[in-house]
């Protein structure tokens, strides 16, 4: 396949696959990389797409950089991202994991997409960081004292972005497929069955399925998905 690297306001991009009017904006989670959108052109360019990826703040090329993962940083950056999509294209879809279709929703809700993939998608911030106060043992009132606080499971708990989130709700209305693994460990069926009441999302199970799909028979799940979905 066709890749180049680019370069969009300062941020590492791939764009993968010939000249098409057809484009997906790829937009990894936590962990991830832009080049994880490499597997993902294997099933779009063959179909007529190019696969657009950036790297996300403290990932990929930017591991060591200045940006922080943080929602008000990596909103700006994806809305840049489809503007400049917009100049080159004329039909736009998003393929997102994780984080980062929580990040796409609050960037992009008010966009016309085409359609709109997602796998283990985040989609209820505040009650992933509620469970995860619980299991810190942290009460809101300790958490807006301190600002911050580190916890043994690897997460720092912020007051800030737990405002942020609260003020900023998601009104998703693009046309959605979702994959989701019923033993994902951040997003509960419920959580996510509230998601598809509310925004007529369709969803695809994978009964021993996690968070991460990462095993061979999980990938293979992943990569039919996609096919039938493009």
């Amino acid at each position: 396949m066709k890749t180049e690297r680019i370069t969009l306001k300062g941020i590492p991009a791939l764009l993968i696959g010939e000249p098409s009017h057809k484009v997906y904006l790829y937009v990894h989670g936590k962990m991830g990389s832009k080049e994880e959108a490499l597997a993902f052109a294997e099933q779009a360019c063959p179909a007529g797409y190019q696969v657009l990826a950036i790297d996300l703040p403290e990932h990929g090329e930017r591991k060591n950089g200045p940006e922080r993962l943080l929602p008000w940083v990596v909103v700006p950056e994806l809305q840049f991202m489809d503007q400049y999509a917009r100049v080159h294209w004329r039909q736009v879809s998003l393929r997102a994991t994780s984080i980062g279709a929580w990040f796409s929703m609050l960037a992009l809700q008010e966009k016309a997409l085409r359609r709109a993939l997602f796998v283990s998608p985040i989609v209820d911030m505040e009650d992933l960081i509620g469970r995860m106060m619980q299991q810190a043992n942290v009460t809101e009132e300790q958490l807006k004292a301190a600002g911050e606080i580190p916890t043994t499971f690897g997460e720092t708990l912020s007051w800030p972005y737990l405002c942020w989130v609260r003020e900023h709700p998601l009104r998703w209305r693009t046309p959605t497929q979702v994959l989701y693994g019923e033993a994902d460990e951040l997003t509960s069926y419920a959580v996510l069955d509230r998601f598809k009441r509310a925004t007529g999302a369709q969803l695809t199970l994978l009964a021993d399925g996690e968070h991460w799909f990462h095993t061979e028979t999980q990938l293979a799940v992943l990569q039919a998905w996609e096919g039938a979905h493009l």
